[in-house]
């Protein structure tokens, strides 16, 4: 195997060193990393790959791909799968349903689940989609369903000194 270098501008360079500290990304930043190396440290495939523990096979094919495309070759390719069956509309109604009491909406419970969610938008719009989908769409809104806390309470004026009271008898 040929050993490949890459030879950067001071552009390219700036780039990529900014794109390996700022991406969350962290196959991006290995990539980066790779080509950073070479660059910098005039490493080879098989050095290289010892660093970042991938194959040297891998690292070739990543440095062909910067030299080619160059900063956008180092993201993956979008992958085949099923088209998403959620639009805005289904997200917008979702989170108006959401930040309304389920009773206001017929619904026989007083407090909203994901589970909940997921079979009242399937009710209203005909596409089921799971509850952890119906997270990650509150979630881009900034909205967290948090366990219900359960708290005993009564009517009964004197509760909270007779529960006291209680409490001391209890332990004493």
């Amino acid at each position: 195997m040929k050993a490949i270098r890459v030879k950067l501008s001071a552009d390219q360079q700036a780039a990529l060193e900014q794109l390996y500290h700022t991406t969350r990304d962290v196959r991006v930043r290995t990539r980066a990393q790779m080509i950073l190396l070479s660059s910098e440290q005039e490493m080879v495939a098989h050095e290289i790959g010892r660093i970042v523990r991938e194959s040297a096979d891998s690292v070739v094919r990543w440095l062909k791909r910067y030299m080619a495309e160059g900063v956008a070759g180092l993201y993956d390719l979008p992958r085949s799968g099923a088209p998403s069956q959620i639009n805005a509309a289904f997200t917008e109604q979702l989170v108006n349903a959401v930040r309304r009491r389920p009773r206001s909406l017929g619904q026989p419970f007083s407090l909203w689940t994901l589970q909940r969610l997921a079979d009242y938008m399937a009710e209203q719009t005909g596409i089921r989609v799971s509850d952890d989908t119906i997270r990650r769409q509150l979630l881009s809104h900034d909205i967290v369903l948090s366990r219900p806390q359960h708290k005993v309470s009564s009517p009964d004026p004197e509760y909270m000194v007779k529960k006291r009271r209680l409490k001391t008898h209890e332990t004493g």
